[in-house]
């Protein structure tokens, strides 16, 4: 669970949840300062937003995919049931 959360949606949303911290604070400022039309959730950029975050998702894949996970040298081990537990399959360094 943590792995989908860190790998997939934190990258996906990150940009959104970035813009709109940005546009409550610009909101804010706008008021204090009583200037210029307030800006609204409405308008926010969203194919923009959607596209830089499925690009960080996809930056953090390749990335993990190149330096990251399992070795791939070794022998692989089918899953398995053992004492009625699955055991998933994995890959065993040489020995």
């Amino acid at each position: 669970m943590w792995r989908v959360l860190i790998e997939i949606l934190l990258p996906l949303v990150l940009p959104t949840v970035l813009y709109f911290m940005w546009l409550s604070a610009e909101r804010r400022r706008q008021e204090k300062l009583g200037a210029g039309e307030a800006l609204e959730w409405a308008d926010a950029p969203w194919i923009w937003l959607g596209a830089i975050g499925l690009l960080l998702a996809t930056m953090v894949a390749v990335a993990l995919a190149l330096i990251g996970g399992e070795p791939t040298i070794g022998q692989y081990v089918p899953p398995q049931i053992i004492d009625g537990r699955i055991v998933p399959g994995h890959v065993e360094p040489p020995k």
